[in-house]
């Protein structure tokens, strides 16, 4: 199999791929939309695509792409990060003036930086600012990135589990372009929209909570070339091929002016 994945090799991306798929060929993306492209032409069979991390909440760009694209969640996978600060063969944490990532690495990694006068710089990706590091030479510049990025361009790891929580966790989805009956524990995710009326929500949770359907995330997204009207992106425990789900979104379709089954998959545990 071949699974896109954004980022440069190394990528925390990348890492969750072959933790969730095993050994496969990558097709790293510059891009979100590269991903979502290269699974709807064909050039790769799947995707992982992070869609929240524990600290900084949604990637909304994806719950966007999620709804432009006729592809299907399949799978979750859940990815426990760690963030090393990585430098050049021989340079030691006292010669660190700066350090280049990802700016959500940087942002979970602040007071780390703070507290030791390392200024932060953003670059576009974690992998890839150990990629530029070792281009550049820099002796007095670390990047922040996996264990896996530090090994693959023969850079040294000055210290490892540097974020300032250690419950950093992201969740990614496979995504594919057919659908798939989930075996075991499942999760649906579904997207609508509703009438801009008194009640109207309730009355759509309602449908979950009568069956006693547990609802394991809501969203809001603006609904693009409509000013303030939203999506509503759910997760639920349950796959639509089960009647009581089944019942559940008939029910909600009274009250949605759309509603779409972005996917049902086995749950991560």
């Amino acid at each position: 199999m071949k699974i896109a994945f954004q980022g440069e090799p190394g990528a925390y991306s990348e890492q969750a791929v072959f933790g969730y798929f095993g050994s496969v060929e990558t097709e790293p993306c510059e891009s979100f939309d590269k991903v979502f492209e290269a699974v709807a032409s064909g050039r790769a069979e799947s995707a992982l695509i992070p869609i929240e991390n524990s600290l900084a909440g949604s990637i909304h760009q994806n719950y966007d792409l999620l709804l432009r694209h006729n592809l299907h969640i399949v799978g979750e996978y859940f990815l426990r990060v760690r963030h090393c600060l990585v430098a050049a063969p021989g340079v030691q944490k006292a010669d660190i003036r700066k350090a280049i990532s990802h700016p959500q690495a940087l942002g979970q990694c602040a007071g780390y930086l703070r507290e030791r006068g390392i200024k932060p710089e953003t670059v576009y990706d974690t992998a890839g600012s150990v990629k530029m590091l070792k281009e550049s030479g820099a002796r007095d510049t670390a990047a922040i990135a996996s264990r896996r990025a530090a090994e693959l361009y023969g850079m040294e790891i000055l210290e490892e589990g540097i974020e300032d929580n250690p419950e950093n966790f992201t969740r990614f989805l496979a995504i594919q372009p057919e659908a798939i009956r989930p075996v075991g524990e499942s999760k649906t995710s579904i997207v609508f929209t509703l009438k801009n009326t008194p009640g109207a929500l309730f009355k759509a949770l309602s449908v979950f909570a009568l069956r006693d359907i547990d609802l394991t995330k809501i969203e809001s997204r603006p609904l693009a070339g409509k000013p303030w009207e939203y999506l509503f992106y759910i997760d639920f425990i349950g796959a639509v091929h089960e009647a009581h789900v089944s019942k559940a979104l008939d029910h909600l379709g009274e009250y949605a002016l759309m509603l779409r089954v972005l996917g049902s998959y086995r749950r991560f545990v």
